[in-house]
């Protein structure tokens, strides 16, 4: 409190006019609390019962402090230490920094005319009331000044344990954590849970970013291995989310009751896994699902197709695209054919020759066991 301290400096009241003032100490503290509570609405029902008695100590304490400066003989460590925490205290109360300094600034008009009604009578010099004024203000603007950063220090500490929270709660999502944990977990994070979550990948520096744009409920964590950051949407609108996510290299995992979140994250980095191109999974369901279990996929291959090893690698190859085409047109011979680039004679011979090396082609187990081998280009 250097400046109030130096303008003490420039005063230092007579004890005469101190032993005045503090008979009119309680008095005083009275009269500023009744002036907050009429004044200052946030502080109607908090200045009553108990709360009320603590804070009416602490106005007191202030005055007294105050009065102990301006006689000399005080640093102002201590008022200003209490006004830091005055300024935590509000935020745990639910009140706003607007509303403390609302009550400052009342409080300081009604301090200086009761004490200026005081001291003037007590013998202060008329040359010396405008110091006395000067320090009482001085002494104010430096209580709110503390109270401001102590505001300032316990949001920002509880940010950051709010962030914390948020954070275990993505980790726990992603992890699959039983409902027992995420209840807690939610409870500790002050989240209210939706219906469902989406899960977005992406690289860690765009999660941030995207994060600005999307519903302020989304859980984000950037901080994932490979530089990968993932965000976990609210019970998004789809094709709305993908439009938002326009221009980022983003994959989008399907929508799932939020305490199976870690099945859309799971999908996520699958598809990701896969191929750099899928943005959207849902649009991706086959190849998701044949690359499911890649062993079992790489046995079916080896047993359905086997009979093309026994053949030239290159009409291996035309065959099974061949097949391929044929699956997917469900033997539309002119559709097979514009699909491979060839005459329909040409897709004739290849079926002749597939038929020989596959008797049973018409049986619907052979059928689906071929779709299903055939089912990925590039396998």
């Amino acid at each position: 409190m250097s400046h109030a301290i130096r303008r003490a400096s420039e005063l230092a009241l007579d004890e005469t006019t101190v032993t005045v003032l503090r008979a009119a100490l309680k008095t005083t503290a009275d009269e500023v609390v009744q002036a907050i509570i009429d004044e200052v609405p946030p502080y109607a029902n908090a200045l009553s019962g108990r709360m009320g008695g603590t804070i009416r100590r602490a106005v007191r304490t202030a005055l007294g402090h105050y009065l102990d400066l301006a006689s000399g003989n005080a640093t102002g460590g201590d008022a200003g230490d209490a006004a830091y925490e005055l300024g935590r205290g509000e935020v745990r109360e639910g009140r706003s920094m607007d509303a403390l300094l609302s009550a400052y600034r009342v409080g300081a008009r009604v301090a200086w005319r009761c004490l200026a009604a005081g001291a003037v009578p007590a013998g202060l010099p008329a040359a010396e009331v405008a110091k006395f004024a000067e320090l009482t203000f001085a002494y104010i603007d430096e209580l709110s000044a503390a109270s401001a950063a102590g505001h300032a220090d316990e949001l920002a500490a509880r940010g950051r344990d709010h962030e914390r929270h948020l954070e275990h709660l993505a980790r726990d999502l992603l992890a699959g954590a039983s409902p027992d944990v995420l209840l807690a977990s939610v409870q500790r994070a002050g989240w209210q849970p939706p219906v469902s979550l989406t899960a977005v990948l992406l690289p860690a520096a765009q999660a941030r970013p995207a994060y600005r744009a999307l519903d302020p409920s989304t859980l984000v964590l950037d901080d994932l291995p490979d530089a990968t950051g993932v965000l976990l949407v609210p019970d998004a609108d789809r094709s709305h989310l993908l439009r938002q996510l326009t221009g980022r290299t983003a994959v989008v995992g399907p929508a799932r009751p939020w305490t199976r979140a870690s099945a859309s994250y799971a999908r996520a980095v699958r598809a990701r896994s896969l191929s750099s191109d899928i943005r959207d999974t849902e649009d991706h369901l086959p190849e998701l699902v044949l690359s499911a279990d890649v062993d079992a996929f790489a046995d079916l291959r080896a047993r359905a197709l086997a009979p093309l090893r026994t053949l030239p690698v290159a009409t291996a190859r035309r065959l099974e695209e061949t097949l391929r085409a044929w699956l997917l047109h469900q033997g539309r011979r002119e559709e097979v054919a514009a699909a491979l680039f060839v005459h329909p004679q040409t897709v004739r011979y290849r079926m002749s020759q597939l038929r020989e090396l596959f008797p049973d082609l018409a049986s619907p187990h052979r059928v689906l066991e071929l779709t299903l081998a055939v089912g990925l280009r590039g396998s």
